[in-house]
């Protein structure tokens, strides 16, 4: 009777034990289930809020910057503080920059992979300047051109396709400032370095040289240096109006500001916005670039 009794004691236990365990088991799935509804539904609010954000800068872009005859870094400023948001469903921060104040590198080699003056001039000098290496200009002359023949540094399919993974040189453009990564040479530090100098968009024909960094003033002739500080002094009070306004900074070369006309302006005519959104914990960041009539040219979020 005993064991009988000390048999029923230990199945009690042991089936307390297992109700315990499911039920401890059943409410952590119940609550893992519920954060992961709540995860989901705060990153569908996250991202449309992200790309609301997009969608209202475009819009104060073109009401209040590409109406006008020129574009100041203090007009973008001006826009960046209107568009940081925040409420009890969560925040946005949008900030915008003149991707036209970058150079364009697709513009400097051509289907041949000739170098096209002055704008393989203003890359080979930005690059000498940085101290990034020129063979670099042989790599990308050879990324752009359509043949196989690779130049003195340069590189065609044939080494690409020795690679893990393997892949074929472009033979064209590239499509997105992130492709230079695929370019022999271009390692992570010296793309990061040229992140906010270059750009690759068709509609970046010319620099607008209110925005335009002081590195790359640098490179738009020789023995700029001193005169690129200067330059980014004088506009920060007086926003070139026309491109014939650079003569007015003291130093400025007269032959320089004339070999400029037509490869410059004082106008942005593309932008890259960053549009951050978090609504609890949750953050979503959308990238696009979008000329000056609005038409989406990248977009990607993360």
């Amino acid at each position: 009777m005993n064991n009988e009794r000390g048999f029923a004691l230990i199945l009690t236990l042991l089936i307390t034990a297992l109700l315990v365990a499911l039920t401890a088991e059943f409410v952590d799935e119940v609550f893992v289930d519920s954060s992961a509804r709540q995860n989901f539904v705060d990153g569908q609010q996250a991202s449309l809020l992200a790309a609301s954000g997009i969608d209202g800068a475009i819009k104060l872009l073109q009401m209040g910057v590409v109406s006008q005859a020129y574009t100041a870094q203090a007009d973008l400023d001006r826009l960046n503080k209107l568009l940081n948001v925040e409420d009890e469903k969560g925040t946005i921060q949008v900030t915008i920059e003149d991707e036209s104040g970058k150079l364009n590198v697709n513009a400097a080699w051509g289907d041949n992979g000739a170098a096209i003056p002055p704008y393989s001039d203003f890359v080979r000098r930005l690059f000498k300047n940085m101290g990034i290496s020129l063979d670099l200009l042989d790599t990308l002359a050879d990324w752009r051109d359509i043949d196989d023949t690779p130049h003195p540094a340069g590189a065609e399919t044939p080494f690409y396709k020795t690679l893990k993974p393997p892949y074929a040189a472009k033979n064209g453009k590239l499509a997105t400032f992130e492709e230079l990564r695929l370019v022999k040479g271009f390692d992570g530090a010296t793309v990061e370095r040229l992140r906010p100098l270059v750009t690759v968009y068709d509609d970046c024909s010319q620099i607008n040289i209110n925005t335009a960094p002081k590195e790359i003033i640098a490179a738009l002739a020789d023995n700029m240096t001193d005169i690129a500080d200067k330059v980014v002094d004088y506009r920060k009070t007086t926003p070139f109006k026309l491109v014939s306004d650079l003569g007015n900074v003291p130093g400025m070369r007269a032959e320089v500001v004339q070999g400029l006309t037509g490869y410059v302006s004082v106008a942005g005519t593309a932008f890259r916005i960053h549009s951050t959104a978090q609504v609890n914990e949750t953050t979503r960041i959308v990238e696009a670039v979008v000329n000056s009539g609005g038409t989406i040219l990248y977009w990607r979020e993360y």
